[in-house]
């Protein structure tokens, strides 16, 4: 299988006009080469957090705090999960998988509660999907029998030493929620060297430190973070330090789209828009130890295929802020994965 078109190559995103050869579900070849087609060929998407669970409450709860939303045990989320019947849950997790792989999402990285019954019913929700997901199971350690590590609610809950040594054992990973409200939770969640946090809002110049030195990467989630009003990370200075992924949070405040993750980020920061589009690809493959995330050969083709001649993007003088600010679903003439 070819694909012609622009092509943004590599870690830094060279603009090259030429073809990509698939073999096996790999790119083989990456070829320079003069073509008529108008398309723009990307790495497609890495959703680095998610709680697509939440899908059977979407825009519930509007005008509460954090804590009334999503705090465990006794948040709004928690009850409506509580009531929900397991058909209904895969049901709903199921419609949110589908829309990310129509959206150019080649992975998403998921904080499931529930537990044991939890990880399975989004297993079940994810059979057959084309869109790889990483489990991170809750609220019990047998989660990782069957999942892919432990994602921790955050350290003002709970201790979390012992899941935290238990992943290690298990060769699996471990994340964490960090900063998210306020700094108070930050120094103790980086204590358990995790793999990954999550959120960082509210980092001092030590944490910031911390992050750089121990190379602990950090997933925003900023639209997240306005809704529930504790403000936003900031980006700047956690891109000087460490490894960032974007992720869309609760499926219960935001779609699960990285098209309007990345354009809430360019048009409140000012940020190169080729870091925000690794946020959205490489970055998520490197925390996550995933072989795609960047177009080059012997990566996995996971590929998203824009129209470069749509009524949006047509006529775009920067491809790659066009990309990141206003390219949109409605875009996309192939997903590839």
């Amino acid at each position: 299988m070819q694909l012609q078109g622009t092509i943004l190559f590599g870690h830094e995103f060279d603009l090259i006009e030429g073809t990509i050869t698939i073999e096996n579900g790999r790119i083989s070849h990456i070829e320079e080469e003069a073509n008529s087609s108008t398309d723009i060929i990307l790495p497609a998407f890495i959703n680095s957090h998610t709680h697509i669970g939440d899908s059977i409450a979407k825009d519930a709860g509007s005008g509460l705090s954090l804590d009334d939303l999503v705090a465990p045990p006794d948040g709004l989320k928690h009850r409506l999960l509580a009531a929900a019947t397991p058909d209904d849950l895969i049901s709903q997790m199921r419609k949110s998988i589908n829309l990310m792989e129509s959206t150019g999402v080649a992975a998403f990285a998921d904080f499931r509660e529930g537990g044991v019954d939890g990880v399975n019913m989004l297993q079940k929700a994810h059979s057959n999907s084309n869109v790889d997901a990483i489990v991170l199971g809750r609220e019990t350690i047998d989660v990782l029998d069957i999942a892919d590590g432990f994602g921790a609610s955050g350290s003002r809950d709970s201790d979390f030493t012992h899941e935290r040594q238990s992943t290690k054992t298990a060769n699996k990973l471990f994340g964490i929620h960090a900063g998210e409200r306020d700094k108070t939770d930050i120094e103790t969640a980086l204590a358990l060297e995790p793999d990954f946090v999550v959120h960082m809002v509210h980092p001092t110049s030590e944490h910031l430190d911390h992050l750089q030195n121990t190379n602990t990467p950090v997933v925003i989630c900023p639209r997240s973070n306005i809704v529930t009003g504790v403000g936003l990370p900031p980006i700047e200075d956690l891109l000087c330090h460490t490894t960032i992924a974007l992720g869309t949070d609760n499926v219960m405040l935001n779609s699960p789209s990285l098209f309007r993750e990345m354009a809430f980020v360019s048009k409140l920061f000012d940020i190169d828009p080729r870091e925000i589009l690794r946020m959205a690809t490489s970055s998520g493959a490197t925390i996550f130890d995933l072989n795609y995330g960047i177009l080059e050969p012997d990566r996995e083709a996971k590929i998203l295929v824009l129209d470069g001649d749509s009524n949006n993007l047509s006529g775009s003088s920067d491809i790659i802020s066009s990309i990141v600010r206003r390219a949109s679903p409605s875009d996309i003439k192939q997903v590839y994965l």
